[in-house]
């Protein structure tokens, strides 16, 4: 039989956090790119942030049907994961004439560069992992 220990609280690694350069516009005063510092978040914040942009309206027939809008949770999800820069900053959204995090990310970077933070995040959670690999790592 197995260690129970080994999945109590205080033996589980700690949440990850990466450096990621996302955009190669923001320099520092040396001239190099600016890493963002990226975390993981729990299952139990991906839920929260699921259902904040979950939405209700009548389908068919006058039936509740709930939908999740997809940008929106992806947005919420980012915000949450960027730890550098400080996108709740105020400062950082005046800078930029908005309000709001989420604003805020979407309006400091280009299309691309917003995808490809998207996609960081999403693999830094653990999203990048296709199931028939996982099943195959299983397996073996």
């Amino acid at each position: 039989m197995s260690d129970l220990s080994a999945f109590y609280s205080q033996n589980v690694a700690a949440e990850e956090t990466e450096e990621f350069v996302v955009s190669e516009r923001f320099k520092g005063k040396d001239g190099s790119p600016i890493p963002w510092t990226l975390r993981s978040i729990s299952a139990s914040e991906d839920e929260e942030f699921r259902k904040a942009a979950t939405r209700r309206t009548k389908g068919k027939g006058g039936h509740q049907v709930t939908e999740t809008v997809t940008e929106e949770y992806l947005a919420k999800v980012a915000v949450a994961c960027v730890t550098f820069p400080n996108l709740k900053d105020l400062e950082l959204q005046r800078s930029y004439g908005v309000l709001g995090a989420e604003n805020l990310l979407r309006k400091m970077l280009l299309a691309g560069e917003y995808v490809l933070l998207i996609q960081k995040v999403q693999e830094i959670n653990g999203y990048d992992k296709d199931l028939n690999d996982l099943i195959e790592e299983v397996k073996n």
